[in-house]
C-alpha cells in the first residue's frame, strides 16, 4: 500500500445491478476516511495512491434486534417437571451477497441460552435442552431431581450482545420419604425408634417388617421381640396423591446365646462381684445354686422388665447378708431364647462355679 494521500470510493450494493454500483462518498488528498449514518446493506471501499488502485474492503451491515424469550410450565405431574422454552428471535438469518455473482447467501443468527432457578435446583443440561423433563433417579441409586420447595424458574436468551429472559414461579408438589432408625441393632427385644424426616407426606403407612403396619405419622417406639433381620418400608402419600417410599437399612436383632463364668469373686473390688450368665435376647431365665452338701444357697426366676434388671448371685445365702464360704458350688440353668430355642438342664447348662474371696 502507498504512501498516500490517498483518495477514498465509498459505494454501496445495488440488487439492480447485482455490484457496489451506488456511490455513496468520494475524499481524496486524505490519509483516512469514513462514513456515518449508514443503513442495512453491503458496503466496499476502493483506495487509491498516485492514480491506481492500491486495495479495497467490503462488509456487510446488519441491524440485529433483542431476541425474545418464553419460560412457561409445559407440564406437572407426580414424578416429572416438563419446562417449555422460547426462543424466538427477531430476526433469524442475515442475508448478503456474493460480490462474485450476486447470489444471495446467509448468516445464521447465533442463539444460545441458558435455563436456571432460584433456589438452586436440577435443571438437565441448561445450556443445551430447550424444553427440559426432570424427573428422579429411581432406586437403587435413588436421586431426588424434582425439587422439593418452591422455585422460579428462567430462561435467559443470548444473541450478539443482545440478553432477554422470562421466568415463572414453580409451586412444588413432589413428596419425598426420609427417616430415621435408632438403634439398628441389638438383643431382643429390641426397641427402635422412628423419626420421619418426610417432605410433604399426608398419608402413611409404615411397614416394619414383622407383619405389624402403623399410619401414624410419628409412629411409637416399634418392639421386634423375635431375632432376625428386618427392614422398616415407610409410604407416604400427599392430597394430589403423589407417593414416595423409602425402604431402611437391615435392623437385626441378635440371635439368642448364653454363656456360664466359672469363677467369681464376691469381694467387693467392683470386678467379677456377681456370678452372672452372659446372655443375649433370652425371654425366661431360672437359675439354682447349690453347695456341695446339696443347700440351695440362691434362686432366680423371671422375665421381661424382671430378668432384665437381674444383676445376678452377689455370693450370700438365700439373698441375706450371710456370705457363702469360699468353695465350688453346683448350678442349674434353665431359658428360653426369643427365637425359641431353648437352653435346658442338660449337661450343658448345669455345672460347677468357683467362688473366691
Amino acid at each position: 500500500m502507498g504512501v498516500g494521500p490517498f483518495r477514498f470510493s465509498w459505494y454501496k450494493w445495488n440488487d439492480g445491478t447485482s455490484s457496489f454500483s451506488t456511490p455513496v462518498k468520494t475524499e481524496s488528498g486524505v490519509f483516512n476516511s469514513s462514513i456515518e449514518n449508514l443503513t442495512e446493506g453491503g458496503y466496499k471501499v476502493d483506495i487509491d495512491s498516485a492514480g491506481f488502485n492500491d486495495t479495497s474492503f467490503v462488509g456487510w451491515i446488519f441491524f440485529d434486534k433483542p431476541p425474545l424469550a418464553g419460560a412457561s410450565l409445559q407440564q406437572r405431574l407426580c414424578d416429572r417437571i416438563a419446562l417449555n422454552g422460547d426462543t424466538a428471535a427477531e430476526i433469524h438469518k442475515f442475508y448478503y451477497r456474493d460480490i462474485y455473482n450476486g447470489s444471495t447467501l446467509h448468516l445464521k443468527n447465533e442463539i444460545t441460552f441458558l435455563w436456571s432457578s432460584s433456589p438452586s435446583s436440577y435443571i438437565p443440561v441448561p445450556n443445551i435442552y430447550l424444553d427440559p423433563v426432570i424427573v428422579n433417579v429411581p432406586p437403587p441409586d435413588r436421586v431426588y431431581r424434582l425439587p422439593l420447595e418452591d422455585v422460579t424458574y428462567k430462561l435467559q436468551v443470548f444473541s450478539l450482545g443482545c440478553t432477554a429472559e422470562s421466568s415463572f414461579f414453580y409451586e412444588s408438589i413432589h413428596v419425598k420419604a426420609d427417616f430415621t432408625v435408632d438403634p439398628m441393632e441389638g438383643e431382643a427385644p429390641l426397641e427402635v425408634s422412628l423419626t420421619d424426616n418426610s417432605i410433604r407426606g399426608s398419608v402413611y403407612e409404615w411397614d416394619f417388617g414383622d407383619d405389624s403396619v402403623s399410619h401414624l405419622s410419628d409412629p411409637l417406639p416399634h418392639r421386634y421381640y423375635k431375632p432376625g433381620e428386618y427392614t422398616v418400608l415407610l409410604t407416604i402419600e400427599n392430597e394430589l396423591h403423589c407417593i414416595d417410599s423409602l425402604r431402611s437399612q437391615t435392623i437385626t436383632v441378635e440371635p439368642s446365646a448364653l454363656a456360664i463364668p466359672n469363677v467369681f469373686t464376691p469381694d467387693g473390688d467392683g470386678y467379677n462381684d456377681w456370678f452372672m450368665i452372659e446372655s443375649k435376647s433370652l425371654r425366661y431365665v431360672s437359675m439354682e445354686v447349690f453347695s456341695r452338701s446339696g443347700l440351695k444357697v440362691y434362686g432366680f426366676s423371671g422375665e421381661g422388665e424382671r430378668l432384665k434388671e437381674w444383676a445376678g448371685w452377689d455370693g450370700n445365702v438365700s439373698n441375706s447378708s450371710i456370705k457363702a464360704s469360699p468353695g465350688v458350688y453346683f448350678y442349674i440353668i434353665h431359658a428360653y431364647g426369643w427365637d425359641d430355642i431353648e437352653y435346658d438342664d442338660s449337661k450343658k447348662h448345669r455345672g460347677f462355679v468357683y467362688l473366691y474371696r
